[in-house]
């Protein structure tokens, strides 16, 4: 099979289309023809030698996709030759074939596409355990999305104003504030201004007490600034690092202003089987309603990768890259 593979740590360059092994297949396993892989940062970091890897060189990245089961190990129930299936957490997705435990299947309906899928999966799984595990949106909250133009925050706005919330959003850009405008977002501010006080006097603007009751925050060098932004009472959820390593909180000021500081992880919430399939569904209902919108994604042939690659990096895109086999 043909698989995007580098033997080096370093930039886009690395990456190269070559033929590998065909991937064997192991008791509890399936093995899937893969139609849509899902390109996220962490494949970057990963790329750059900054996250873990799986295997040996030669390494094949990529954790998420969607495609058609071709075989099944003997053990394996439920899941059959022909079934279209997704996935957010099994390695070398970057390939031609990939083997996918049997655990870690999510079954595609009909009405959903492979794009879709691999559109979703992994960034809807995370907005949708911040909106209803690390901080339960409620009608009437007024919550802080930052990047609120990218995969995760386009998803966040929208589930979160889907739960009767006010929303705004943070981004880098004038594209970038449009986009996340078009995704739901009530007003959307831009970095490069006086952020937090702007926010604030929108949060006042909006009734009740000044500052927000939640915000996400997964830029990670703003969080003393989410800190500033929320209400006394309020809760700063922290789940990413994109824009540099976070201060180190002071437990003194979370006991002064009764705020909160939690963080996220979405493989801490999605542990089961039954938790993937249950989230995910939970997923394909808002998109079937409308209460979820995705933007086209960008698609790149997988022998592209190098230049998908670059293309995040860039930080000019918006939604979802897809790379196609």
């Amino acid at each position: 099979m043909k698989a995007l593979v580098f033997h080096t740590f370093g930039g886009p360059e690395v990456l190269q289309l070559q033929e590998v092994p065909d991937p064997v297949l192991a008791p509890g396993t399936v093995l899937v023809r893969m139609q849509v892989v899902g390109l996220n940062f962490a494949d970057v970091y990963r790329r750059q030698g900054n996250y873990h890897l799986v295997g040996e060189p030669p390494y094949i990245l990529g954790y998420e996709g969607a495609g058609i089961v071709e075989q099944t190990a003997p053990d394996v129930t439920g899941v059959r030759v022909g079934d279209r299936i997704g996935f957010a957490d099994v390695p070398h997705a970057n390939a031609e074939l990939v083997v996918v435990p049997a655990d870690r299947v999510i079954p595609l309906p009909d009405d959903i596409s492979f794009e879709a899928a691999a559109s979703v999966l992994l960034q809807g799984l995370t907005a949708h355990y911040l909106a209803t595990d690390s901080y339960p949106v409620k009608t009437g909250d007024k919550v802080l999305v930052h990047a609120a133009a990218g995969g995760v925050g386009q998803l966040l706005v929208q589930l979160c104003k889907a739960k009767g919330a006010e929303v705004l959003g943070l981004t880098s850009s004038e594209a970038k504030r449009a986009a996340a405008l078009k995704a739901g977002a009530d007003e959307v501010l831009r970095y490069d201004g006086d952020w937090v006080n702007e926010a604030l006097a929108w949060s006042a603007s909006r009734g009740g007490e000044p500052g927000f009751d939640a915000a996400y925050d997964a830029v990670g060098a703003t969080l003393m600034d989410s800190f500033r932004a929320v209400r006394t009472r309020g809760t700063v959820v922290f789940f990413g690092m994109a824009g540099g390593d976070p201060p180190l909180v002071d437990p003194r000021m979370l006991m002064d202003t009764s705020k909160t500081l939690t963080g996220g992880d979405l493989w801490n919430h999605v542990t089961t089987s039954v938790e993937r399939i249950r989230r995910s569904g939970e997923l394909f209902e808002a998109i079937r309603s409308g209460r979820i919108s995705l933007e086209d994604p960008k698609l790149f042939p997988l022998a592209e990768g190098a230049d998908a690659h670059r293309w995040i990096e860039s930080r000019s895109s918006t939604g979802k890259m897809l790379l196609i086999p």
